[in-house]
């Protein structure tokens, strides 16, 4: 098996692996060191090479990530990125925008973090994009270079695009494209792009074309952020985490930034598998788990899988987190789940407490710092705790618009997540659900959120996705799409007749449909539109 390289390190043997496991407070800087430190700040600006640079200067003999082939110590992703940085240089110009293309392992690590210092904007594209979709949003970004796995090749000549292109990752030795690998070979040489370079985030797009959130990063927006973060979330310097998330995902590229300046070793892999991510968090002693909440769900029902010691805190975000599954989860792992809520345009917004999931379950948390969240009317009146309506934050990171032109809506400085949620009387945030996916049912105002979370803990029921669909009586209806547990007898009508007994009468969903599988995102969320009628 590939992780079983861990073993060795550069003739260390075992070292390597007690390595990964050091934990402990953030160690005293060499003084020679210290003095270089905001020298990487000054040259490269707040893009994520200049993280990578200040850690290999703190942290340079430990280790900053592990894949498939084997572990990285800082020192050597330091080497490598410099090195690639320089190669890229003749490739592509300050402005240009890179496209990465890439699973989870270290040549997307490699590329974010040299492409950043080269005063390029870099594109995070999704793995899961098709040709067309693809040659759409490369075209629309003005990809000039597009680093991509081995296994995208198909992808991307059926996209139509016909600039430079860099392999990432492939599983053998040939290929006629050039690798990070030859690339970062290059002779490294000082770089000062002269422009601070962007990352530039793809929106989900379930509900249509992905568009591209920019921001402009300053050290005024990220503290508050850390500081937020660090009071709420107890991560340690050089205590590993596993980021389970694709890294082109806000929330896991977060915690790539998060890992790599904490000096905490990442544990990558380039597909999410339940059982081989609780053997991982034990093998490598990792304090620390992100996850999107489907993947939380898996996790429950690996058979016997290890319920990890070392598991201190699991951050989960990307989706909705229903109550059922967070109690579920604490319930099996202890109490050591966070949940936080935020967008790919605005940034984490609420973080919550594994105590405030068990004292208010499905709440998404308290604001984070200098972050302001209201709850609007649609005339934009401010609504009391207890009251829905749609979500307006401020602070934060600061939105620069969508990079194809427009900007979110915006009321009096506050940009809308496109949520309805409320407050609790003790300040804590609930998601109700999107604006666009709550329906009127006969005059009726009706989240799909809470159906779900009802049916999620039917006894019989693996998944369940409801939505809302258009009816000719009542202006529209539930539809359910319901996964059966393995050797269950549900029917149609046993699904209703939960939902009645539980739920108002205009809440049960007319429709029912019984599927093998709900079809999902590379971060969990459902593709409503594949659901069918």
């Amino acid at each position: 098996m590939p992780f079983e390289r861990v073993r060795t390190l550069a003739g260390q043997g075992t070292r390597a692996v007690r390595a990964v496991a050091e934990v402990g407070a953030l160690r005293p800087v060499r003084p020679d060191r210290l003095v270089r430190l905001p020298l990487q700040y000054w040259r490269f600006g707040p893009v994520p090479g200049t993280v990578s640079a200040m850690s290999a200067l703190r942290f340079p003999g430990r280790i900053a990530l592990i894949d498939e082939r084997g572990p990285l110590t800082h020192a050597s992703l330091e080497a490598s990125v410099a090195g690639l940085a320089t190669a890229l240089c003749d490739r592509v110009a300050p402005g240009d925008r890179i496209g990465v293309l890439a699973r989870n392992h270290r040549g997307f690590v490699q590329a974010v973090l040299a492409g950043s210092r080269t005063g390029a904007d870099v594109v995070l594209l999704n793995t899961d994009f098709s040709g067309a979709q693809l040659g759409e949003v490369a075209g629309r970004e003005g990809v000039t270079l597009l680093v991509h796995d081995a296994e995208f090749d198909a992808v991307v000549d059926d996209s139509g695009y016909t600039g430079d292109r860099v392999h990432a990752w492939h599983d053998d030795d040939g290929g006629a494209l050039p690798t990070l690998d030859e690339l970062a070979a290059t002779d490294a040489e000082p770089l000062r792009p002269g422009r601070h370079g962007r990352v530039v985030i793809m929106t989900s797009g379930t509900t249509g074309t992905p568009k591209g959130a920019q921001h402009d990063i300053s050290l005024g927006a990220l503290l508050p952020a850390a500081a937020s973060h660090l009071m709420r979330v107890p991560v340690r310097s050089g205590a590993p985490i596993v980021i389970a998330p694709p890294l082109f995902h806000v929330l896991g590229f977060a915690y790539l930034n998060v890992g790599l300046g904490l000096g905490a070793p990442l544990v990558l892999r380039r597909r999410f598998d339940p059982a081989a991510t609780l053997r991982d968090l034990d093998r490598f002693r990792a304090e620390t788990l992100i996850a999107v909440p489907v993947m939380l769900r898996r996790l429950l029902d690996v058979p016997d899988g290890p319920r990890p010691a070392s598991l201190r805190v699991v951050v989960c975000g990307g989706s909705a987190l229903h109550p059922h599954l967070s109690e579920a989860f604490m319930d099996a792992f202890g109490d050591v789940l966070h949940n936080v809520y935020g967008a790919t345009e605005t940034g984490w917004a609420t973080i919550s407490t594994p105590r405030d999931l068990r004292e208010a379950p499905g709440t998404a948390g308290r604001p984070s710092f200098r972050l302001t969240i209201k709850i609007l009317d649609p005339d934009g009146r401010e609504l009391p705790p207890g009251e829905s309506g749609e979500i307006h934050t401020g602070g934060g990171l600061n939105f620069a618009g969508y990079t194809g032109g427009g900007s979110k809506d915006e009321r009096d400085g506050l940009y809308s997540t496109g949520d309805l949620g409320h407050f609790d009387d003790a300040g804590r945030l609930f998601i109700d659900g999107r604006a666009d996916d709550m329906i009127v049912s006969g005059g009726e105002n009706v989240f799909p959120g809470e159906v779900e979370d009802l049916l999620g803990r039917h006894p019989e029921i693996a998944d369940v996705a409801v939505r809302g669909v258009d009816d000719e009586k009542w202006g529209q209806r539930l539809a359910a799409h319901v996964v059966r547990r393995e050797g269950a007898d549900l029917s149609e009508d046993d699904v209703r007749a939960h939902v009645k007994k539980n739920l108002a009468r205009y809440k049960v969903p007319r429709d029912v449909t019984f599927v093998d599988e709900l079809p999902r995102t590379s971060t969990g969320k459902v593709r409503s539109k594949a659901l069918g009628g």
